[in-house]
């Protein structure tokens, strides 16, 4: 059952912009993939909430969103790279996107994610 109501708005772009031609899981996530890689405006300052293995709560770390990840990791849920503030230059790590909350993106920026939130929240699959 979805969690959130009916977004015509939403619905249409997602039908006619981002899933338009797919024919299977691999081609949705492709249409995802290539819709959020175009749309994002990287880098953008963001907080990674995750949970904690240890103590089971959520962790928010602030980072760096770079970019998304590599196309076959994005075929089962998308990922973007980041990079913890203040942290190495080269340690950046895999999250998925619906762990990241955006915090200085532009407007385009937070429509795109907004999209796949709501993706997830209406329990659509690939």
């Amino acid at each position: 059952m979805a969690s959130v109501e009916r977004d015509e708005t939403r619905e249409n772009r997602i039908e006619q912009e981002i899933i338009v031609d797919a024919e299977d899981k691999e081609d949705r996530a492709m249409g995802w993939y290539y819709y959020l890689d175009d749309t994002l405006e990287f880098p953008f300052m963001g907080k990674w909430k995750k949970k904690s293995r240890k103590t089971s709560t959520i962790e928010e770390k602030p980072v760096e969103v770079l970019g998304m990840a590599p196309e076959d990791d994005c075929l089962k849920d998308m990922y973007v790279e980041v990079a913890y503030i203040g942290g190495k230059e080269d340690d950046v790590h895999s999250a998925k996107l619906s762990d990241i909350e955006a915090v200085d993106a532009d407007g385009d920026t937070q429509e795109a994610i907004a999209d796949w939130m709501y993706w997830l929240a209406r329990g659509y699959k690939f």
